[in-house]
């Protein structure tokens, strides 16, 4: 228990001590991020004792990816977020290397934390033995690691090594726990089930790759919404696809049906659930008015890291609950208790864009817009917003291409070390094509048509780039509505 309390202690003050030297210029106004040093994955997010609780793969002592621990921090509205003392470290034999990915559930009031204990065999060879193990909290702050951890030693003959990130929820009377693997160049995810959370039974494989979906399946969930079941995961190896998988890894989702008699899923295609250039290792929560809410990573692996230079790298998107479109698709839309981070509505007014760009006067760094532009009467190519703008040098794009039905990210312009496009397919079902857009000190999440199209990216502009402008190419477009509102800074 000293050595515990040792490691988590060492943890915790490396993080104060280095908190005091963080650089805040791209520090986000309203997003999650640990108070110094690097993070990655969203990890156990649940709703306990009326609190929403995140955790986060973190590594305290150094700006770069490092042996994991457990970051936490906690919220009574998804808005206003306090940070708590490290979760946990890797300080046992079965996760000396790190503590990775995992989940959280209310075991009968006690916080049961179900992660990922992690021993490199190999590095260079990423050979890894990774086993499932669990701790436990009763005041949801402190937590004990099981005495007998591991609970799941060893990886199922369908899988190997790489053999983690347990995502777990109860059905009836059973516990139930899909992890990801992989077996050779094939990712899959696998289904455990018990009645304590200590002994499970392994029930098969619950999915796995068609042979062009990835050679390792990362951070599963599975989760039913309105009657289908959605199987949402991270693949990694899927080769670029015109606009589609552009990233170095994604993260998708594949609906089906579910028989929890014969434990089979029956699955349809995979489809990428955001289009943008920072966004990974989702994880989602059903709160208690049954919303299914996923937060991600909203960086990505090898991406640039200007902040890195600052004391920092790495964020989580903001919370955004799914819902299921004609049984088919998943959209995404931000949260709606978001709306208390609106400071005050900046007045903007205009009808029509002809062939040109013109800047609103709004210059804010943490801002909410919500425009509807007409796709009736477009004559444009091309048409959008431009997002942090200074004098001709610096600009981050969100259009869109009339003929492709395309909307885009556009972020060659937009600043420190980053740049690309990523598009995504806009399926028109009527005459309007909304954007509502967040945008923070180093981030933009766009969320188009009611969440139907999603991009979240990274951004690094200058600090006096604050022009916020609206444009068409090549024609004009009439606006039906624009709103914007200032947004305050939960962190200050």
């Amino acid at each position: 228990m000293e050595e515990i309390k040792n490691a988590l202690q060492l943890a915790n003050d490396a993080i104060k001590a280095k908190k005091e030297q963080v650089v805040s210029d791209y520090r986000l106004g309203y997003h999650i991020m640990a108070p110094a040093n690097w993070i990655n994955d969203p990890n156990g997010l649940i709703q306990y004792r009326g609190e929403y609780h995140v955790f986060y793969q973190h590594h305290p002592f150094d700006e770069n990816w490092g042996p994991m621990h457990w970051g936490h921090i906690k919220s009574k509205d998804l808005v206003h977020w306090e940070q708590l003392p490290i979760a946990l470290a890797p300080d046992e034999s079965y996760d000396k290397d790190g503590c990775f990915s995992g989940s959280a559930v209310d075991d009968n009031g006690v916080l049961t934390l179900i992660y990922t204990g992690t021993i490199f065999i190999d590095r260079e060879k990423d050979i890894l033995d990774q086993s499932q193990c669990i701790a436990t909290s009763i005041d949801g702050i402190h937590f004990t690691k099981d005495l007998n951890n591991p609970m799941i030693t060893k990886h199922p003959a369908e899988g190997s090594g790489h053999f983690r990130d347990p995502k777990v929820w109860k059905h009836e009377d059973h516990w139930y726990m899909v992890l990801g693997t992989r077996k050779e160049a094939t990712g899959k995810v696998v289904l455990y089930r018990s009645m304590n959370l200590r002994q499970w039974e392994y029930l098969g494989v619950l999915a796995e790759s068609n042979g062009n979906e990835g050679y390792m399946w990362e951070c599963p969930d599975f989760f039913e919404i309105d009657g289908k079941y959605v199987l949402l995961f991270s693949p990694q190896g899927i080769e670029a696809k015109d606009d589609q998988y552009q990233n170095r890894f994604q993260t998708g989702y594949i609906v089906g049906d579910f028989n929890y008699e014969t434990f089979k899923f029956s699955r349809g295609e995979f489809t990428e659930l955001d289009a943008g250039h920072d966004f990974y290792a989702v994880q989602t929560l059903l709160d208690k008015q049954k919303r299914r809410i996923a937060i991600g990573w909203m960086d990505m692996w090898e991406s640039p890291m200007p902040t890195k230079k600052h004391g920092w790298a790495g964020a989580l998107t903001l919370p955004r609950e799914l819902t299921l479109i004609n049984g088919k698709k998943l959209a995404m839309n931000p949260v709606v208790e978001l709306e208390q981070l609106r400071e005050k509505k900046i007045p903007f007014s205009i009808n029509i864009i002809n062939d040109e760009s013109i800047c609103t006067g709004i210059c804010e760094e943490l801002l909410e817009l919500a425009v509807d532009f007409s796709l009736k009467d477009v004559t444009a190519d091309e048409f959008g917003i431009k997002l942090r703008c200074n004098e001709g040098t610096e600009e981050t794009i969100i259009g869109f291409e009339v003929d492709s039905s395309k909307v885009f990210m556009n972020r060659d312009k937009s600043g420190s070390a980053v740049s690309g496009i990523r598009k995504s397919k806009v399926e028109r079902n009527s005459d309007i094509c909304s954007f509502h857009i967040y945008l923070d000190r180093s981030s933009v999440e766009v969320f188009v048509n009611e969440g139907l199209n999603v991009l979240s990216s990274r951004i690094y502009p200058q600090k006096n780039s604050t022009d916020i402008k609206i444009y068409a190419k090549n024609g004009q477009v009439s606006i039906l509505n624009f709103k914007a509102w200032k947004l305050k800074d939960v962190w200050q």
